[in-house]
């Protein structure tokens, strides 16, 4: 007999390396973040990573908060769950009936010292959690005087509903512009215009890069590289397809080590490498069965270390992805938010005012430039 429900991700981010601070083991402290629920489902199940942990990780409770009811999440029947350092778990399915378009909460409670190292940042319209001193895993309602908002998700990577098999996932995967608001922008877009069998999964880690990463205290927590981040964050519950923007930390970050030892320019890659490093990316999504949409790269003009060498590069790269035909699709980003007279420099009103990410305005101009067909 045919099954006509399986498992679909719909929400998620990607695990990164904190800021290395003395603060960062925490303890006595309960994490919850909201989870938006586009389409309705019978069941529900967490993932929880340590993949960038040195240390194991010990959840003591985990609820789901639902329909004015909490339900206990365990692994393998036990309520306490660890994580082994670099290690991930998925708990048990809870049986729960969801509805289109509501909110459960994830909450999950850390007794002892804990090093919170697994994290990612991302902020946007659906994306914010709260920490609040105790455990407060049944608490409906926690109160603002012992929680603070937070835009960091720690541990936390995924979470999957049992669902119609119509029902599919599409990953926005890059750096600190997907980190931000657009993926949001385009999960409140699939609502509004009626794509209801669709959720918006978010892959993105500021800082990062395609070709590299950091080995140094100072900057460790601009991510990991395109090696060692998409084989593990892209495969997804219930996916079908990736839309990738990535690259411009590649060509902005070495500066030279006059200007900063940790930044070289032998750092710098060439634009056949960069090149070479989105191919590799698209053999794997292929390899995963997801169809490929590559975003080009936002314009730069006027940030700290433009260039004329940098933007050079810039734009054989996205000249690449417009005629690129290993992929199903380019979605032009830099032609929709650049400014016509100065096609270096964003539009002034999607510029934030950092010349490299774009405004609210920008990031909603992003999202509408999807195309339908990718969100039906």
């Amino acid at each position: 007999m045919e099954q006509t429900q399986r498992w679909v991700s719909v929400w998620g981010n990607a695990v990164s390396v904190a800021e290395n601070r003395p603060e960062r083991y925490a303890k006595d402290i309960t994490i919850r973040y909201p989870i938006h629920v586009p389409f309705g489902g019978t069941g529900v199940r967490l993932t929880f990573d340590n993949y960038c942990g040195t240390e194991a990780v010990t959840l003591n409770k985990v609820t789901v908060f639902y329909g004015g009811k909490f339900y206990t999440a365990t692994l393998d029947g036990q309520r306490e769950m660890k994580i082994p350092a670099g290690e991930k778990i998925v708990t048990d399915p809870l049986s729960v009936a969801l509805r289109e378009g509501e909110i459960l909460q994830v909450s999950f409670y850390l007794k002892d010292f804990t090093l919170m190292r697994s994290v990612v940042y991302a902020c946007g319209p659906l994306s914010e959690g709260l920490y609040a001193n105790g455990d407060e895993t049944e608490n409906a309602h926690i109160g603002i005087n012992n929680s603070r908002t937070t835009h960091l998700f720690y541990f936390l990577s995924n979470v999957s509903v049992l669902t119609d098999r119509c029902n599919r996932a599409i990953v926005c995967y890059g750096d600190s512009i997907t980190a931000q608001d657009w993926p949001d922008d385009l999960a409140l877009r699939c609502f509004r215009e009626g794509y209801h069998k669709t959720a918006i999964i978010r892959r993105a880690t500021s800082g990062s890069r395609i070709l590299r990463e950091y080995h140094c205290l100072t900057y460790e927590s601009y991510g990991l590289s395109g090696e060692h981040r998409f084989a593990h964050e892209v495969p997804t519950d219930g996916a079908d397809a990736v839309i990738i923007q990535q690259g411009i930390n590649d060509i902005i970050h070495p500066v030279g080590a006059r200007v900063n030892i940790f930044r070289p320019m032998k750092d710098l890659p060439t634009v056949e490498e960069l090149i070479e490093g989105l191919k590799a990316y698209i053999a794997q999504a292929r390899s995963f069965g997801y169809r490929v949409y590559v975003g080009t790269l936002l314009p730069m003009g006027g940030w700290r270390t433009d260039a004329p060498f940098r933007q050079e590069m810039r734009r054989i790269y996205n000249d690449f992805i417009r005629t690129t035909d290993l992929i199903d699709g380019c979605i032009d980003f830099d032609r929709a938010l650049r400014d016509p007279e100065r096609p270096d420099h964003f539009l002034p009103e999607y510029d934030s005012g950092d010349h490299l990410h774009p405004s609210k305005a920008g990031y909603q101009r992003m999202a509408m430039e999807i195309p339908a067909e990718l969100l039906r």
